[in-house]
């Protein structure tokens, strides 16, 4: 079993959700001057782009007046894709547009109102939104990166690598620059506990649910992390799609493996108060400035 979530350790990601993270994101840096509604420029919050009430976003843009267009990361959050908001994640939007980059976090239809690919599909028809209209927010639409964790890194990679998600909202897979995935589950059959149960068990093809299984050469830059002491989303996820993606001659994969880092910790480490834990807000903005 490649991915293992028992009921204890989902509590425990429930509660730090609630309490460790909004704290975390209370303290992040101020880089959008928290979403300040005077324009455009800095920033927004709870922008539409579906119907559904869950299919919002909010975008945090560089302090100061864009010069040229910036580079835009969307990035998309875990919760074993049945909880997850996207405030919890400002301090991800904070960090990453302190360093220059224009963030999107968007909130998706969650289980059980849904299931397998309907949290995919938000997150191309979010995309496809994103593309069309970040340059209102000084992002670059040719310049857009996939950014997720945990199950939010699986969404993140099945739309990288899925071409037929994409496809269905007229994008293409050379649309996206680049694509990271923090902590996320890869390679995880067969769904034998209640979470991966829940959002992929009424599947008709198991196989179609496996980023693993969709690696092809011409993917994008692939930078894929994780912690040594992961025990919800073991590392041989992210050390298997590596090591296919490599045989499959994509041109651009690499691989980090932060000692000592649980599952949390890829995303947590991003936050002005726990960068100490590890250098992941610097691997992730290196990687991103090389593609």
């Amino acid at each position: 079993m490649a991915i293992r979530f028992s009921p204890q350790v989902t509590m425990t990601l429930r509660i730090a959700r609630r309490t460790i993270l909004p704290l975390l994101a209370g303290l992040a840096l101020p880089a959008c001057a928290a979403l300040r509604p005077g324009g455009l420029t800095q920033g927004a919050r709870d922008v539409a782009y579906g119907p559904h009430p869950r299919q919002r976003m909010d975008i945090y843009v560089p302090p100061g007046a864009p010069d040229v267009p910036k580079p835009v990361v969307f990035f998309v959050y875990g919760g074993s894709w049945a909880n997850g908001a996207k405030e919890t994640y400002s301090f991800v939007g904070d960090a990453l547009a302190a360093r220059g980059f224009v963030t999107v976090i968007a909130d998706y239809r969650l289980v059980p109102e849904v299931r397998f690919p309907v949290f995919i599909e938000d997150g191309a028809l979010a995309l496809r939104f994103v593309r069309d209209t970040v340059a209102r927010f000084g992002g670059a639409p040719r310049d857009l990166h996939l950014m997720g964790h945990s199950a939010g890194a699986y969404n993140a990679m099945m739309l990288t690598l899925d071409q037929r998600y994409l496809a269905a909202v007229g994008m293409r897979t050379g649309d996206i620059r680049s694509t990271i995935g923090l902590s996320g589950p890869y390679d995880f059959l067969p769904f034998d506990i209640d979470v991966t149960k829940a959002a992929f068990g009424t599947a008709r093809d198991l196989a179609g649910t496996q980023p693993i299984n969709f690696v092809r050469r011409d993917t994008p830059p692939i930078f894929l992390a994780t912690g040594s002491d992961d025990t919800t989303v073991l590392p041989r996820n992210s050390e298997r799609l590596a090591a296919a993606l490599k045989r499959a001659g994509a041109r651009s994969v690499a691989l980090k493996i932060y000692p000592g880092l649980g599952h949390a910790g890829t995303a947590t480490a991003l936050s002005r108060l726990l960068q100490w834990q590890a250098p992941v807000l610097d691997d992730v903005v290196a990687f991103l400035k090389e593609t």
